[in-house]
């Protein structure tokens, strides 16, 4: 069972950062949660250069990722377009605009001081 999820959950990585680079997100990191938390086994956090594009971006990700594997994500913050969830359930999409990325630095918050995540 747990090797299903898991291509699973690296098939739905693999599709949410190529729809990222088609839509040309900037700054995107990949964080591997496996082992750290429970909310899911990958964390992707990139940014837009503005709130039409941050909400662009989110709208197409979930259009993809609801005809290619079937289910629907929970989005919160699309309308505002300064920060975008995208709950998958295993991975969670950060979609930023710069200025909003560098106040809450997520990133930090999950790596390690002196590490870096693999960014693409």
């Amino acid at each position: 069972m747990m090797a299903q999820s898991q291509l699973t959950s690296e098939k739905l990585l693999e599709r949410i950062l190529s729809s990222l680079n088609d839509d040309k997100a900037e700054d995107v990191v990949q964080i591997d949660l496996r082992g750290k938390t429970e909310i899911g086994d990958y964390m992707i956090i990139a940014s837009g250069r503005s709130t039409r594009q941050v909400s662009s971006m989110a709208e197409k990700l979930t259009d993809r990722i609801k005809q290619e594997f079937g289910f629907t994500s929970k989005v919160e913050g699309k309308d505002a377009g300064d920060w975008v969830l995208i709950d998958t359930g295993d991975v969670v999409v950060h979609i930023f605009r710069p200025e909003v990325r560098e106040f809450y630095q997520l990133e930090k918050m999950w790596l390690p001081q002196g590490s870096s995540a693999s960014a693409n």
